[in-house]
């Protein structure tokens, strides 16, 4: 257990302060994602090279034991022929050599019991061991689901980011444009034309008052030619005294 907080523990620190270095100094959100990664990705490769080590260690305590046990297997075996010796011998009556071989016997019982005990001691911790391992290689396969995760989330993350950077130029611009709006000036421009409208309209109307009123004094009923030529006429018949 011991081993695997060390190992996870101490790249957990690296890729934190990695993180929050990089999330501090963000500036390109792609250039700070993709750096992410690649911090990420070595922290992987770090643990997967810790992992094997302990992985290749539980591998050779493994072939310790299994040697133990294949030797206590010999020497059973050796144990056994020895001692059937031995009877053989006694039966035909040569004790002096039974007796050598009765010494074999115990010998090799003595080294099967030894290399029988020495597998035994190994196993508690083979198997914890083996638990580490196992726990190591859940730790390795999150790191790298978190990493495909993580790339899968790229592009998205960064577009996301993108528009909200947009939007909050957008909103500074409409701040802007509340502060100073164009279309009051605008406004203003357009009261000048309606204006300058008026007034050509009011001297349209003006010279055209001018012109009717010279016109009406043409016809003015105070101005009757018919009643002058009869006039002239009348005084043109009169008799003369």
């Amino acid at each position: 257990m011991a081993q695997k907080q060390s190992i996870f523990g101490r790249i957990a620190q690296l890729a934190k302060a990695n993180i929050n270095a990089l999330l501090d100094n963000a500036e390109d959100p792609q250039k700070m994602i993709d750096q992410l990664i690649r911090d990420f990705t070595n922290n992987i490769a770090e643990a997967e090279s810790s992992v094997a080590q302990t992985i290749g260690n539980l591998r050779l305590q493994e072939k310790d034991r299994d040697e133990d046990l294949a030797a206590a297997k010999e020497w059973g075996s050796k144990a056994a022929a020895a001692n059937a010796k031995a009877q053989q011998l006694r039966t035909a009556g040569q004790t002096a050599e039974a007796d050598r071989f009765d010494g074999l016997v115990r010998i090799a019982l003595q080294k099967q019991i030894t290399a029988e005990n020495e597998a035994k001691s190994a196993e508690p911790l083979i198997a914890q061991q083996t638990e580490v391992v196992n726990q190591l290689k859940a730790g390795v396969q999150q790191m790298r689901t978190k990493l495909d995760d993580l790339k899968g989330r790229r592009d998205s993350l960064v577009a996301r980011q993108k528009t909200a950077s947009a939007q909050k130029q957008v909103n500074e611009a409409i701040g802007n444009i509340n502060v100073l709006d164009p279309t009051s000036e605008l406004s203003r421009f357009e009261e000048k034309i309606r204006r300058e409208e008026a007034m050509v309209q009011g001297q349209a109307e003006l010279q055209s008052s001018s012109i009717e009123a010279q016109f009406a004094e043409l016809t003015d009923p105070s101005v009757d030619l018919e009643l002058e030529a009869r006039l002239a006429a009348l005084k043109g018949e009169a008799p003369k005294a």
